[in-house]
């Protein structure tokens, strides 16, 4: 056995996860995409009856033989952000280099015969929000009523038929969602060069749930605040604590990340006041210590058995 992290070592959901597997004596390397002018990768695809995939990586301080690699977390940045690649310049031979170190492993991720968590082919509907909420819809999730448009007066009629609505990106790039109010109506007209995602607000408490293998560990959200994740620009406050969700709602998210071949995920659900679960989005690569850390769940534990070969689905 042995595990491969990949990604910066102090990334908190990476560093946590690294020091479960070191604290249980579990062989792990970690490729730190610092260093990342200093890798190199040779990579090579058999046929399926001899080594399929083949190959090394090799940094100033490690050799990995991937051939060995039994399961992978990947939590990487885009390596042309780093700081000695950005300042390189593009075209220059860092910026290729860097190109090509994360194509090299985006590519061996996808055929590698090691548990990998998460494919980056799995991972690809979150850069569409509309695409992935139709994929959530129909694995049996009621998700809200949705406008993608560059028309301002298609926003009127939908603003007027659903009297309360949001607005927030289409892409996977992190984005706040905010309520539409009076004050936007003179950047109305903006919508028209830029494809935005509109959504009928839909009331109620919400919920993260972090699904690890078949493992479920759900987060209560108690805030005022639109998106909880910007509550305290505003001086709210957010409380998170540990619950359970009704039982039918637990399988409803196991079945969701089995079918989108998502190992690890957080879901995020509301509970309206009628009682009903609304899914706006999945999460392929969440930042789940910030909620272990408000409720004291194991889940970078679940997540170092799930690399270890437990509570896979």
């Amino acid at each position: 056995m042995l595990i491969l992290l990949w990604g910066i070592t102090e990334e908190s959901p990476l560093a946590a996860v690294h020091s479960e597997l070191t604290s249980l004596g579990i062989p792990t390397v970690f490729l730190d995409q610092r260093d990342i002018l200093d890798t190199e990768i040779e990579l090579s695809v058999g046929d399926r009856l001899q080594l399929p995939v083949q190959g090394q990586i090799r940094t100033w301080y490690q050799k990995i033989d991937l051939s060995e690699i039994t399961a992978a977390y990947l939590r990487p940045y885009d390596s042309r952000r780093l700081p000695q690649i950005a300042q390189a310049g593009a075209n220059s031979r860092a910026w290729q280099h860097a190109i090509a170190v994360d194509d090299t492993l985006m590519s061996w991720s996808e055929i590698t015969p090691a548990f990998v968590v998460n494919r980056p082919s799995a991972m690809a509907a979150n850069g569409s929000k509309p695409y992935q909420l139709e994929q959530i819809r129909s694995l049996g999730f009621k998700v809200p009523e949705t406008l993608v448009t560059t028309d301002p007066e298609a926003v009127r009629s939908f603003w007027e038929l659903h009297g309360d609505i949001i607005y927030k990106s289409i892409s996977g790039i992190r984005s706040k969602v905010s309520r539409l109010g009076v004050e936007h109506l003179e950047r109305l007209d903006n919508v028209s060069w830029c494809p935005t995602q509109f959504q009928q607000y839909i009331p109620g408490r919400d919920y993260r749930v972090h699904v690890v293998g078949t493992e479920i560990f759900a987060s209560e959200v108690i805030s005022q605040a639109d998106d909880y994740r910007y509550a305290a620009e505003n001086d709210e406050s957010t409380e998170i604590r540990g619950c359970h969700l009704p039982e039918e709602v637990e399988q409803q998210c196991r079945v969701l990340a089995k079918a989108i071949n998502l190992p690890l995920c957080g879901i995020d659900l509301r509970r309206t006041p009628g009682g009903d679960w609304y899914c706006f989005e999945v999460n392929p690569s969440p930042g789940f210590t910030y909620y272990q850390q408000f409720t004291g769940q194991p889940i970078s534990t679940a997540i170092t058995n799930l690399l270890a070969g437990k509570n896979r689905i």
